[in-house]
């Protein structure tokens, strides 16, 4: 549990965050959750949110900082973190193609400040290779990414073995951060000045021409992700002197059709010293269905975690419309780290046929964010306050809607959005 945490458990609460609780959940009167807190995110020109990196930012303002969400050190703050940066799937000539509007845009962490109903940036980080220069968010590896377009998705752009789509983020108690990345996938360490301190990739993943250190530790099966759907949450266990991850929807193994019909994901634990993995469980997401009955088994995705102890997570599944937590209990489940799951060759692969001696993790409904009136849609941040507390925040993609014939983007009005949560009843 972060110090922040700690901080905020004993000053009581709402108080410790900087805000001020209704009297029915003060006392505790209210049965079901309530919102006591939203406000909306600055969303600047991305050109001024970054000069000197973005110079033609097609009329985007930032956005997607809700990929992650975490309690800073202040009450009232938080630290979050960008996507990779604006970005699209328009059909052209009957092909979809990943877009990059603006291609130069660095994900950056970003300080935010909440008080008296209005929120602030503090302090952004642009994240930078180890000589300082801006890392950009464009894919890394042909044949394993995306291949990178421009705005209209006419003319391909170069791939970036530097470039990063980062998601979750947590501190490192030193000033420093840690974030997980969807391309390879990988765990980042990041210095307090956004330099890249290292990147840890599946084995065999042969990512070369970086300009920060790379360590193959994660297992070789977590290569296989699918497409947009690699490291997605990460937890700190300082108890344990570790980071859980969570893979967002089950791997596409041994195919991406075997990936988007599963229900079986993946929890790695990861040492904080070394960046080598520790334990790994099998963990059986919600069905579709009776989840979100709009969706496809493919919709469902993993986009928050938090240690609550060790072996103790609160996990967040999801699709765009529907978000639920859920208490996970690691330390029944099957230890699947160093066996034969961890190798793509395996067959039938743990996604396509879950073995009868492998125990996934249990787990029991925490919190339903979809019965609260007003949320957003797509809530990939969640951040723990204290035992009856949570903050979520929203990814609203850039507010990437259509792009005019001048280039220019016609926004979607989505906006970036942070709620705090009282709940009935405690989550410790």
């Amino acid at each position: 549990m972060s110090r922040s945490l700690i901080a905020a458990l004993a000053a009581g609460s709402l108080l410790a965050a900087g805000l001020a609780a209704p009297a029915s959940a003060a006392t505790g009167a209210g049965r079901e959750p309530r919102v006591v807190s939203d406000v909306t995110l600055p969303a600047p020109d991305l050109a001024a949110f970054q000069p000197g990196i973005v110079t033609d930012s097609r009329g985007v303002k930032l956005g997607g900082v809700g990929s992650g969400l975490y309690p800073a050190d202040r009450p009232g703050e938080y630290w979050m973190v960008t996507d990779r940066g604006p970005n699209g799937e328009p059909k052209i000539d009957g092909e979809k193609r990943r877009t990059f509007p603006v291609p130069a845009f660095a994900p950056a962490i970003v300080r935010v400040a909440v008080r008296h109903g209005t929120a602030r940036i503090v302090r952004a980080i642009p994240l930078r290779k180890s000589d300082g220069t801006p890392i950009s968010g464009l894919s890394n590896q042909a044949g394993h990414d995306e291949t990178p377009y421009t705005w209209d998705g006419r003319t391909q752009l170069p791939y970036d073995p530097n470039g990063l789509d980062t998601e979750d983020i947590v501190t490192d108690g030193r000033g420093g951060f840690w974030l997980v990345d969807e391309y390879s996938p990988s765990l980042v360490h990041v210095g307090a000045d956004g330099r890249i301190l290292a990147r840890y990739v599946p084995k065999g993943l042969g990512l070369t021409g970086a300009g920060y250190p790379v360590h193959e530790t994660l297992p070789a099966v977590f290569g296989t992700r699918q497409q947009n759907r690699g490291l997605e949450a990460v937890g700190l266990s300082p108890a344990e002197r570790a980071l859980y991850v969570a893979i967002q929807s089950p791997l596409a193994n041994p195919d991406k059709k075997t990936g988007k019909a599963s229900s079986v994901a993946r929890i790695l634990r990861v040492d904080l010293r070394t960046g080598r993995p520790t334990g790994e469980w099998a963990y059986r997401m919600e069905d579709a269905a009776a989840f979100d009955p709009a969706a496809e088994q493919g919709d469902m995705k993993i986009s928050a975690l938090t240690v609550l102890r060790p072996g103790r997570l609160l996990l967040q599944e999801r699709t765009d419309a529907v978000a639920r937590l859920y208490t996970v209990d690691l330390r029944g489940a099957s230890d699947l780290l160093g066996g034969p799951h961890d190798d793509p060759a395996t067959t039938p692969s743990l996604e396509a046929s879950l073995p009868a001696n492998v125990r996934v993790a249990t787990k029991s409904l925490a919190v339903d964010l979809a019965a609260i009136p007003g949320l957003p849609g797509k809530i990939e941040g969640v951040a723990l306050l204290d035992r009856r507390t949570i903050a979520v925040a929203n990814d609203n993609d850039f507010g990437l809607g259509t792009f005019g014939p001048d280039g220019r983007l016609i926004d979607s009005g989505v906006t970036s959005r942070i709620l705090t949560i009282r709940l009935p009843r405690p989550l410790l």
